[in-house]
């Protein structure tokens, strides 16, 4: 008689919400490593790519965004 939520009110909707937080999680450490790698590709230094990986994954809409405009200068 708890009124309905089984699961212990996790449910359809919490696992739902894990699955896309995981997803997001990934897409965050694939996006991450592609700027490094791009990075090293182009040529940059060591630290440079570093930095850059800390940063995306730190802030990974914002990191990404910035090194796309930053990526050809």
């Amino acid at each position: 008689m708890s009124g309905g939520v089984g699961m212990s009110g996790f449910g359809i909707m919490g696992i739902f919400m894990l699955l896309v937080l995981f997803a997001l999680f990934i897409l965050n450490i694939i996006t991450s490593v592609w700027a490094y790698q791009d990075a090293k590709r182009m040529g940059r230094s060591n630290e440079y790519a570093l930095l850059l990986l800390i940063g995306t994954l730190f802030f990974p809409v914002a990191g990404i965004i910035v090194y796309l405009i930053i990526r050809r200068l």
